[in-house]
């Protein structure tokens, strides 16, 4: 995971955890408090799944990227080797003809 990952979820999650403490801790009815706490956690919770989700996106991005990549990397060695062995049967010809 990258270092601006870390520290989105780092932030997200400290977020979370001071939310959670400065409502258990303010004075207000044990109903409220429940349920500024429950619609701020799922809130949170969406909030996570989104950074998954964008986490999950990026890594296939990636591989595909990657992907691509190689077979270009593969295709540019192979026509290479095709050229190389084509100047190879030329200088035989060459060498033959000489003979």
């Amino acid at each position: 995971m990258s270092k601006s990952s870390n520290s989105l979820i780092a932030f997200v999650l400290g977020a979370g955890v001071g939310t959670a403490l400065g409502i258990l801790f303010a004075p207000d009815t044990g109903s409220n408090t429940r349920d500024r706490l429950s619609y701020r956690l799922s809130k949170y919770k969406n909030e996570l799944e989104e950074l998954i989700d964008e986490l999950v996106e990026g890594k296939e991005l990636h591989l595909n990227e990657a992907k691509t990549e190689g077979k270009r990397v593969i295709n540019d060695a192979k026509n290479k080797a095709e050229n190389l062995l084509n100047d190879v049967n030329k200088l035989i010809d060459q060498i033959n003809k000489d003979n």
